[in-house]
């Protein structure tokens, strides 16, 4: 695995990364095995995938202490070891609350380190804006965790160019957590142009479109009735089938390198930028073989003007 930096004052880390949510929420309940995904944590490290990605509402409240287990004794060290903030359990229908209060901001890095069975996390990040509270509050409190040494770096998830410079402000900004993916684009408009500027590290969520771009989910009867993709537009029946366009614009570049859908996909967004680092989740140890070897797959300018020309999606992210 070649390395990058997590942006430009931060640590090395291998160009991709790890993210750990669907060993415990929202994807493909049946398929877990919280014994399996350890090994995949630490098989991660092994193939320098060294960042290792998970929030305190995963679960909710199960996923750090998965990955706390995974990283115990010496394999803490060996880890970028980075968890969420801001997002907590909704009521009814409603799947998570925003808790942006810095009361909340202190109480749960205790809560999250004390889980991971660590002193401190290396990048601690805010999950989301909290509409209530003013960010400049929410990041003074992140600020104060760096402080107390409990985290080494502080980041920003799912936000705007003006949330990072209000952020900005009040104490450096790391990293910026947003979707990006060949069928989720709408960061490079100005989020990520300012992101490279600025030496932060740009961290892709879901750059493999939610799995949808790997080829595997061909119709809506993949996805069980209990998966959280199973509610979202683009995977509706009549959208899925449209966006297979998509995937078979992927199959046909992928065949022509040598290399999977999935490792066509993830060498796109590598492409974006220096210290763009994709957080591609799984809980298996095929699919995470397959995905740090997109770091070694080197698209040609013509590959990536097909795949910069692809159309837009049918449907909304959410």
């Amino acid at each position: 695995m070649r390395n990058t930096t997590l942006g430009s004052t931060g640590p090395e880390v291998g160009v991709i990364g790890l993210g750990c949510m669907g060993m415990t929420w929202a994807y493909d309940p049946s398929g877990r095995d919280d014994e399996v995904s350890l090994g995949v944590v630490r098989e991660a490290l092994d193939l320098g995938v060294t960042l290792i990605d998970t929030s305190d509402i995963y679960g909710p409240y199960t996923n750090e202490g998965l990955v706390g287990r995974a990283l115990a004794g010496p394999y803490r060290e060996r880890a970028v070891l980075a968890t969420k903030v801001g997002l907590v359990p909704g009521t009814g229908d409603v799947r998570t609350a925003n808790d942006g209060r810095p009361e909340h901001v202190r109480k749960a890095i205790d809560d999250s380190l004390r889980r991971l069975g660590t002193d401190h996390v290396d990048l601690y990040q805010l999950h989301r804006v909290d509409p209530a509270v003013p960010i400049e509050e929410t990041w003074g409190a992140l600020a104060e965790v760096v402080a107390a040494g409990k985290a080494r770096w502080i980041g920003l998830s799912e936000v705007t160019l003006e949330q990072i410079k209000r952020a900005q402000a009040v104490h450096p900004v790391a990293s910026v957590q947003n979707e990006l993916s060949l069928w989720t684009r709408d960061s490079l408009a100005e989020v990520l142009p300012y992101t490279e500027e600025q030496g932060i590290a740009f961290l892709p969520f879901s750059p493999l479109g939610r799995g949808f771009l790997t080829g595997r989910i061909t119709s809506a009867s993949d996805l069980a009735a209990d998966d959280w993709r199973s509610t979202l537009p683009r995977f509706q029946a009549e959208a899925l089938q449209a966006n297979l366009a998509l995937v078979e614009k992927v199959k046909e570049i992928a065949a022509r390198v040598g290399a999977t859908p999935a490792q066509v996909a993830l060498a796109w967004v590598l492409a974006q930028g220096r210290y763009v680092i994709p957080i591609p989740g799984t809980k298996t140890p095929k699919y995470l073989a397959d995905n740090a070897a997109a770091a070694d797959v080197r698209l040609g300018a013509a590959d990536l003007a097909e795949l910069d020309a692809m159309a837009a999606p049918v449907g909304g992210r959410y």
